[in-house]
């Protein structure tokens, strides 16, 4: 039986080692995990950012914040902490030479982050990249504005990853690949048919009670062709951790994670 979770919580490991077979999380809190002693390797990146999709970092439009450097001292809503959104806002900071702490994040479930914003609760509202559903209905509203986004930041990057326990995929290595292609799969079916993919969506959200209206501004994935990680997704996010102190240097690699078959990722 598989177990699926992971949790993004800060720097606290997901579960017991050994007790989760398959998860998800972005890369910070993978690694994080990995490091924490969960045997996992990085199987195929689940989302990402490039041109098409991004977080976005969103103010009113009167807000007097205009640059990375006017964060500084303000409250930022996010989903979680100890994720994409996180560590995002960190390296904005570190990018323009300030802590990593100046800025004051607060977490705020999805549908309410528009809300927060509008009623002056917080200074500025992250979407995630996986929330473009929300960014756009957001938006249609007017009055806001784009600072940042994590692009400005990361440049294109995997966001999180599908992970697998190692000794499960010693185990078995045809259904770990299988896994992984079919899960690539559905990625490049939905990169390649973006109307589909939102009437899709729009099914799910209508079956699960929710508003399937909001289904017109899912802009996709992010991710590659073939759901193909490069080494970057994560030595980037392992170099930032050691940097902040979190891993110690040579704790671990992008080589040490990523899934391979030999020299190559199981995505190929």
């Amino acid at each position: 039986m598989l177990h699926i979770t992971l949790s993004k919580e800060r720097h606290q490991t997901a579960t017991r080692p050994g007790s989760v077979d398959i998860g998800s999380a972005a890369t910070s809190a993978v690694i994080n995990a990995i490091a924490s002693g969960n045997d996992f390797v990085a199987a195929y990146p689940t989302n990402g950012i490039n041109d098409e999709v991004q977080s976005k970092f969103v103010v009113l439009e009167d807000s007097p914040i205009k640059t990375i450097e006017d964060i500084a001292g303000k409250t930022i809503a996010v989903n979680t902490l100890g994720a994409h959104l996180d560590y995002t806002t960190r390296e904005a900071l570190h990018s323009v030479g300030l802590p990593q702490g100046a800025a004051n994040l607060v977490v705020v479930p999805g549908p309410q982050l528009e809300q927060v914003l509008r009623s002056g609760q917080v200074d500025v509202t992250a979407f995630g990249y996986w929330q473009t559903t929300f960014e756009g209905a957001a938006q249609q509203g007017g009055g806001l504005r784009v600072v940042f986004d994590d692009t400005d930041v990361l440049g294109e990057i995997a966001g999180g990853f599908t992970v697998l326990r190692r000794d499960w995929v010693d185990a078995h290595p045809d259904a770990a690949r299988a896994f992984v292609e079919q899960s690539a799969r559905a990625l490049d079916f939905a990169r390649e048919n973006p109307e589909q993919a939102r009437e899709i969506l729009a099914r799910i959200l209508e079956e699960r009670g929710e508003n399937p209206e909001v289904a017109q501004f899912f802009a996709g994935y992010g991710v590659r062709e073939g759901g193909l990680p490069v080494e970057r997704d994560i030595q980037f996010w392992i170099d930032v951790l050691v940097r902040e102190g979190s891993l110690h240097e040579e704790q671990l690699s992008a080589a040490d994670i990523l899934l391979v078959t030999g020299d190559t990722p199981v995505t190929n």
